[in-house]
């Protein structure tokens, strides 16, 4: 699940191009309606050409808004820039551009809005060239430039494939197996009590899981969960989610608070970070000024502390400790933006580097300095679970290749990831794979979902063939293997049989005609145990589910595409086979099935299935015994 941004200056037509696009009306306020413009965050969804639902976060444009705008753009995948063709660049476009490409939103689309306001060719490439230029050296350089209009809806359908080729080769939001879910929205609902929303990060949740409210560290259960109006029993790290928590009360939580898994977080007033003063910005920025700090929906006042220069003129990069009058929950690389309270301006930003610093740090000190440039990298714990979190199923070796860390170095990560209750072991050894409890947790879940939806498909059916939930899976065999036996291990899974999985409680229930029909056709093999009806009967007397079924737990043997016997009566022609050899060196065909006065096919159908099993071997006219009881 993936969620799309819109961004732009105000009046060109972001909102009127999502509604055009998904057929919602982002502006749910009655005073956005009236003066037809966004002040507050919008929410819809649309389905791409390739299928895939995603998240639709409408922000407002205008100057006096800013703020609002950015709660919503921290847990974008992708942005949807949004460039009226009559108006062309204006300030807020250079301004969301700007803010894009501080929090390094993974690329986008561009939309030239209004085209059919702006029918002049000439004019329509002059707007294009000025953006291409604009764009340049920033996150959306490169990004396909598409003429549309959501009045007449010309160039919606190549938006929409436009969108699914940029989120096409983006990998899934990692789960770290800690959720976290920044609120940008709080309301009750009648007869459920308190719903926050937001796009949920770093885990998944649960209906039933227990969350805590941060920074009041306040604790409540997950009642409900929806995603795009829909019920769901989960949430995946990237989706936009509504949760329903009992033990919450509305004045409890609001905007920029955190829901998240208990114990996953502390809060900070402190933390240490990179930032990037924007080349524009009116002056440069000073040792101990006033900011406001924004990180995922969250808005504090804070002080800057520069370390190492006393100043950092527009355009230059270093590094600083923020002191915030408030705490928030942040983690390494969570990215942030500063503006100055008065006059409002967007001042830059960067990335947390350190969330939970001992103290203050001597400005100066070189060491402090090199300590922030090895934090930049990661710590090799953060470095390991990154690393297994983009490969999945990994042994120790792959995912410290991958993290360039020394082995030595990994297994003391890997101990304390373990010792964390974060990466669980598949197998066993040192060599063994080794997984992301999110990541484990939620593969788990997608088996049993895969399974009981098998289920419901083929409620007549043992279980699900084996191979099949690997190919749905599109798991490796190694991996797959590992996987089945710690799931029929802590029985998330029951194995039926080699073949066949099953989720616990699960059994076959046949109708009264049904059961009939089955007994009517086991009459049928007890009056003639050698002679039974052939496959095809079988199947047109009970069905081919309920014939399956049969075969499944051991009613009946197939020994070949058009013979079947009861086990019983299978039994005993092989009873009666070994004890011929204990009295004769060689058997033929004819003296099987005179012996059981039956027909030549059910001889050599039976015949041959020894062979298949290795008990006898076929020399010319007759067979010998390969192998003894």
């Amino acid at each position: 699940m993936r969620v799309i941004g819109t961004a732009g200056h105000v009046d060109h037509g972001k909102s009127t191009l999502v509604r055009a696009l998904t057929g919602i009306n982002p502006d749910r306020l009655k005073e956005e309606q009236r003066r037809e413009m966004t002040i507050e965050l919008g929410f819809a969804w649309l389905t791409l050409p390739d299928g895939e639902e995603v998240g639709v976060v409408d922000v407002p444009g205008h100057r006096d808004f800013i703020e609002n705008m950015l709660a919503g753009v921290g847990g974008i995948d992708a942005v949807m820039f949004v460039v009226a063709a009559d108006e062309g660049v204006m300030p807020q476009t250079r301004e969301h551009l700007a803010i894009l490409d501080l929090l390094q939103v993974p690329g986008g689309v561009v939309a030239l809005t209004k085209c059919d306001m702006a029918d002049d060719p000439d004019w329509l490439e002059l707007v294009e060239m000025d953006l291409m230029q604009v764009l340049a050296g920033t996150v959306l350089e490169g990004a396909p430039i598409l003429r549309v209009s959501a009045r007449t809806g010309s160039g919606l359908d190549e938006l929409r494939q436009a969108l699914a080729v940029c989120l096409a080769g983006r990998p899934p939001r990692a789960d770290f197996g800690r959720p976290r879910l920044p609120v940008d929205r709080v309301f009750t609902m009648p007869g459920f009590g308190t719903v926050v929303t937001g796009t949920l990060l770093d885990g998944a949740l649960q209906v039933g899981d227990e969350v805590e409210v941060l920074p009041a560290g306040l604790r409540g259960r997950v009642r409900g969960l929806q995603s795009h109006k829909r019920k769901v029993e989960r949430a995946a790290p990237g989706s936009r989610a509504a949760v329903n928590v009992n033990g919450i009360e509305l004045d409890q939580v609001r905007r920029g608070d955190v829901l998240a898994a208990p114990g996953r977080y502390r809060p900070t007033v402190r933390l240490d970070a990179s930032f990037r003063l924007l080349p524009d910005a009116s002056g440069p920025l000073k040792h101990s000024s006033q900011v406001k700090f924004f990180l995922g929906a969250a808005e504090v006042q804070a002080r800057v502390r520069l370390l190492g220069v006393e100043e950092l003129l527009p355009g230059q990069e270093g590094w600083l400790q923020l002191e915030l009058n408030a705490p928030v929950v942040a983690v390494r690389g969570d990215r942030y933006i500063l503006r100055r309270p008065s006059p409002g301006e967007t001042l830059g930003g960067g990335a947390v580097v350190d969330a939970h610093p001992k103290g203050r740090s001597k400005r100066f000190a070189p060491q402090v300095l090199a300590r922030l440039e090895a934090l930049r990298q990661g710590s090799p714990v953060d470095l390991l679970l990154e690393s297994m979190a983009a490969l999945g199923a990994v042994t120790l070796r792959e995912a410290a290749n991958r993290a360039r860390l020394e082995m030595d170095t990994a297994q003391e990560a890997l101990k304390e990831l373990m010792d964390g209750g974060q990466v669980a072991a598949l197998e066993a050894g040192a060599d063994g794979l080794l997984a992301p409890v999110g990541w484990w947790n939620g593969l788990t879940q997608r088996a049993r979902e895969e399974v009981g939806q098998f289920h419901k498909a083929s409620p007549l059916r043992r279980g699900m063939p084996r191979e099949a939930l690997k190919s749905r899976l599109k798991l490796a065999p190694r991996v797959f293997n590992s996987a089945v036996r710690r799931w029929t291990a802590d029985g998330s899974l029951v194995e039926v049989n080699e073949t066949l999985l099953a989720l616990p409680g699960f059994a076959v229930r046949l109708s009264a005609q049904q059961q009939a029909q089955v007994d009517g056709l086991l009459r049928q093999f007890a009056e003639a145990p050698f002679s039974p009806p052939s496959l095809k009967e079988c199947q047109a007397a009970v069905g081919e589910d309920v014939f399956s079924t049969l075969l499944e737990d051991g009613r009946l043997v197939s020994v070949s595409p058009e013979v079947v016997f009861r086990p019983e009566d299978a039994a005993r022609m092989e009873a009666w086979v070994y004890a011929h050899f204990e009295q004769q060196p060689q058997l033929t065909a004819a003296e099987f099935r005179d012996a059981f006065n039956t027909s030549r096919k059910y001889a050599l159908a039976f015949l041959e299935y020894l062979d298949g099993l290795g008990v006898t071997a076929r020399a010319g006219d007759y067979r010998t015994l390969r192998r003894r009881r």
